[in-house]
């Protein structure tokens, strides 16, 4: 697993001004876990425990959804973090000590109800347009991917495309977060729906009109856009997820 310190982490951050559009500046962790078998909802519980102690400190709630179909993990929160500079400003640092966020019982129960844990700390777009998608909807699709060297900026791009391919369909567009330290995945989207239906509406949509859309964002056509993306990473996890509440 990668990891960096925060110092090499804001190097980072001013590196991707060439790749991240102006709305990916907000950072956060994003943690990925998988439950101990049989401690799922024992899991899901101590993390509600927990977020009263969040609050406490001035932190920002989290947004997490639970697996339904896809990669190994259970669940995912989204931690909103700002920027690192905010973070771990001194009196932030002593708050969160204050409200004593994770006492030792705590922690021990979480290693017992945990079977495999990471972290990516990213760059993603402002908190207040991450919560309007995510808070209305009750369905995610989440790609997260490994690009191939040299390529982040394609798959930045392709990514973009797609956004715009949704958009001119009339469908949601997929929220965008870059890596910066922490976990493989470089790059992670997040499709935001109602419910099933909702992110299956596509398939009704007819192929002249997905034709015209893709060509339109820069594709030749809609099945071009499989193998553009494929082009441009070693590495592809898809997830289908429902909220948390």
């Amino acid at each position: 697993m990668r990891s960096a310190r925060p110092g090499a982490i804001l190097l980072c951050a001013a590196l991707f001004t060439g790749v991240a559009a102006a709305d990916e500046s907000f950072l956060y962790r994003a943690t990925l876990v998988q439950a101990a078998p049989g401690k799922l909802l024992d899991l899901i519980d101590l993390y509600k425990s927990s977020l009263p102690s969040l609050a406490q400190a001035g932190d920002e709630l989290p947004l997490w959804m639970r697996h339904s179909q896809g990669d190994r993990w259970d669940l995912l929160l989204l931690f909103p973090m700002g920027s690192w500079a905010d973070y771990e400003r001194p009196e932030r640092i002593a708050r969160r000590e204050k409200a004593s966020l994770a006492s030792p019982a705590a922690q021990a129960r979480l290693g017992d109800d945990i079977a495999r844990q990471e972290d990516v700390f990213v760059l993603g777009p402002p908190l207040a347009q991450v919560r309007a998608a995510a808070e209305k909807a009750g369905f995610f699709h989440v790609e997260m991917f490994e690009v191939l060297p040299g390529r982040l900026a394609d798959l930045k791009r392709e990514r973009e495309m797609e956004n715009t391919y949704s958009k001119r369909l009339g469908r949601p567009q997929n929220l965008v977060f870059l890596r910066v330290a922490g976990a493989a995945w470089d790059l992670f989207t997040v499709g935001c729906y109602r419910d099933l239906k909702h992110y299956a509406e596509s398939a009704d949509i007819p192929a002249a009109d997905q034709d015209a859309a893709a060509r339109a964002a820069g594709f030749t056509s809609a099945s071009d856009i499989g193998p553009a993306l494929r082009a441009v990473i070693s590495l592809h996890h898809d997830t289908l997820a429902v909220a948390v509440r």
